[in-house]
């Protein structure tokens, strides 16, 4: 059994998972900045048995051969959206002016060069990155599966394991969602740059996947690498093939789906299928709690509507979506419907659960005039426990006995965060501050570091020297 000790941390207490006291703030505290339940605790030591929580005491000192984890302990973030080779992209794409679909060309020239080799060196380092800013769990959107001819790899899943592997020597809890990519658009084939994305049927996917979930589960450990399915989108996948899904996926995985990223999506599945993409989701009975609808900006009330009634998980990408110019999603009209709010990197122009957080609440404040649209605790909601449907690993959902010990530390008297309420880090804290990350009970980063691989700048340096 280990310990880890720190100043203060931010507990879940639930009447009797909390041993001692020092508790510094707890309740509705700053007009419910922090929800019932939540409290702040000072001297706060955590046992860790089999990467799980054993107990947890507050008001104490360290013990010997306790790891002091320095700054304001929180859950790590789960990060619910990533496609890690868009990493490349990273501040090159900002000449001139375009939208979406120009970024999308830049996209497709990097996925062309990808390699399973290329891309093992390349998502450890961007694991790497994420692990060190706090995160402790990825649901990797994963569509580059074949050869550029299209034609199968030797090793059937070789791109798929080059990301295990990647995820394994990160230390980061991967869901490897594998995806569905059939057309280049609706009644559209896939073109030259898409091929290598796609299959040759519904059937065929579903063989591959299940071939995948066979080879992952008899190589890696569960609570690490899981196998998730999405679908790239109504664009990518026919209705004929959605209908397929509907009946033939398995019931046990998680399910994902870029939903309503774009105006022409919707116009363009309006005429072909006379409903919204959400209603032609709905029309097959694919909204559920276990879907994730990723993006879901562009949204009619009744879309809105369809994924609260369902319960369905909605992944917002705040980041990315400010990037990309897509515009700002119904994040709090989702949150009312019934619909549970995740936040992802997507593509990566920032790996920053802190920013994700307030630029969620920032898109609010500019779309509505109001602030306070999301409080910070539903904002920490969002980026942790939000993600618990989108993954096939367990989530650090509260710092509570059972529960993953995935933590990460972040600095009280940084050049940000000095003077804030920890329970409002979310409107000043950044990666920046993340002092310590652990995963599973192990400490995997620490002061930007990543503890086994080194600084994520040099891994990344080295990464990006092969793309041209």
């Amino acid at each position: 059994m280990s310990g880890f000790w720190c100043e203060a941390a931010l507990l879940n207490d639930d009447g009797g998972a909390v041993a001692g006291g020092a508790v510094v703030a707890s309740g509705a505290v700053d007009g419910g900045a922090v929800a019932s339940g939540a409290v702040v605790a000072a001297g706060v030591r955590l046992e860790v048995l089999e990467g799980r929580i054993s107990r947890i005491s507050t008001g104490v000192g360290p013990e010997t051969g306790d790891r002091i984890l320095n700054g304001v302990v929180f859950p790590a973030a789960a990060n619910a959206h990533s496609h890690a080779f868009h990493r490349i992209l990273r501040g090159r794409t900002h000449h001139g002016r375009g939208d979406f679909w120009v970024w999308r060309e830049q996209m497709y020239r990097s996925a062309a060069e990808l390699t399973p080799e290329k891309y093992e060196k390349l998502a450890t380092a961007v694991f790497a990155e994420m692990v060190v800013s706090g995160f402790s769990s990825v649901a990797e959107f994963h569509y580059v599966h074949h050869q550029t001819d299209a034609t199968p790899y030797p090793e059937r899943h070789a791109m798929e394991l080059a990301l295990a592997r990647a995820a394994v020597a990160a230390g980061i809890r991967l869901t490897l969602l594998d995806t569905l990519y059939l057309a280049g658009g609706i009644g559209t084939p896939l073109s030259p740059e898409q091929a290598r994305f796609g299959d040759a049927d519904a059937h065929a996917w579903l063989d591959r996947l299940g071939s995948l979930r066979a080879e992952i589960a008899g190589t890696f450990p569960p609570e690490m690498v899981g196998v998730g399915a999405a679908l790239h989108s109504v664009r990518g996948v026919p209705e004929e093939a959605l209908k397929t899904v509907a009946q033939q996926l398995p019931g046990d995985i998680p399910l994902h789906i870029h939903l309503s990223e774009q105006p022409a999506e919707n116009e363009a599945c309006l005429q072909a299928y006379g409903v919204t993409p959400a209603g032609l989701l709905a029309r097959h009975g694919l909204l559920s709690r276990r879907l994730s609808a990723v993006h879901a900006t562009h949204l009619t009330p009744d879309d809105i509507q369809l994924l609260g009634d369902a319960g369905a998980t909605v992944v917002m990408c705040p980041s990315t979506e400010a990037d990309l110019a897509d515009g700002i999603g119904p994040a709090r009209a989702l949150s009312d419907a019934g619909s549970t709010i995740a936040l992802g990197t997507d593509q990566h122009a920032v790996i920053d659960p802190w920013v994700e957080m307030r630029t969620l609440e920032h898109g609010e404040r500019l779309g509505s005039g109001q602030r306070g649209r999301f409080s910070p605790q539903e904002l920490l909601h969002a980026a942790t426990i939000g993600a618990t449907s989108s993954m096939a690993t367990p989530i650090a959902s509260a710092l509570e006995v059972g529960a993953v010990c995935d933590l990460m530390a972040v600095a009280p008297d940084s050049a940000r965060t000095a003077g804030s309420m920890p329970q409002q880090f979310a409107f000043s804290a950044t990666a920046s501050d993340v002092t310590a990350v652990v995963i599973a009970g192990e400490l995997v980063a620490s002061n930007g570091v990543h503890v086994r691989l080194g600084a994520p700048g040099s891994l990344l340096t080295e990464a990006l020297k092969e793309f041209s």
